[in-house]
């Protein structure tokens, strides 16, 4: 699969090639944070396949925390593109960001659900966890 996507503004592209690893929606406070208050839909891509073709992103990590993850986002713009977890061979981007968004399908479960918000939807039937799931 080849996953092509960009920042609202254009100045930042990239391309993700391989087979998603995980398909999911994130309820945490943090991804409510990046959404404007949704939950956040996300593709978990093999890191090998990921480049950037057009520009390079910010990155921002928090140092208060223990194990914080890196999100990069467009300078110009400020669209949150993807997230890089420590220790996870893999690139997080945001659904959003591709250039069609159906390509993603539906997501395969819902985590961090502990922070869900009453307006959050989970459709019926889709595991959710309240944090991540077990490997």
């Amino acid at each position: 699969m080849k996953l092509e996507g960009g920042c609202y503004c254009g100045a930042v592209r990239y391309v993700a090639e391989g087979e998603p690893m995980m398909k999911a929606q994130c309820h945490c406070r943090e991804c409510q944070y990046i959404s404007g208050g949704s939950p956040n839909m996300f593709a978990v891509m093999p890191v090998a396949g990921f480049s950037y073709t057009k520009g390079a992103p910010k990155t921002f990590t928090r140092g208060d925390i223990e194990q914080p993850v890196t999100r990069e986002f467009c300078t110009e713009c400020g669209t949150h593109l993807a997230t890089l977890r420590p220790g996870l061979p893999a690139v997080i981007l945001k659904v959003g960001t591709l250039d069609d968004p159906g390509l993603f399908g539906t997501p395969q479960l819902a985590i961090f659900t502990v922070d869900k918000q009453p307006f959050h939807h989970i459709p019926e039937g889709m595991p959710s966890f309240e944090r991540m799931p077990q490997r």
